[in-house]
């Protein structure tokens, strides 16, 4: 881990205590999280994105089809 270097005011022993202990015990959970899984390259690889465009989302024929053609 870095120096950890004060800039300004005069912090008290427990005050810089404080900060390193919430530094290092973030720097450590860090470092034992696991990578995150960064998921499909594109939305155009994406399993979720292909079933979104099933029957659901589409436009059905009917009388009035044509309202439902412009929703996202």
């Amino acid at each position: 881990m870095a120096p950890i270097k004060v800039l300004h005011g005069r912090p008290t022993p427990e005050e810089i205590a404080a900060v390193i202990a919430v530094v290092s015990t973030r720097a450590r959970a860090m470092s034992a999280a696991p990578e995150p899984d960064s998921g499909p390259a594109s939305q155009w690889a994406s399993h979720a994105r292909a079933l979104l465009r099933g029957a659901a989302r589409l436009p059905q024929p009917g009388p009035d089809a044509w309202r439902t053609s412009a929703w996202a």
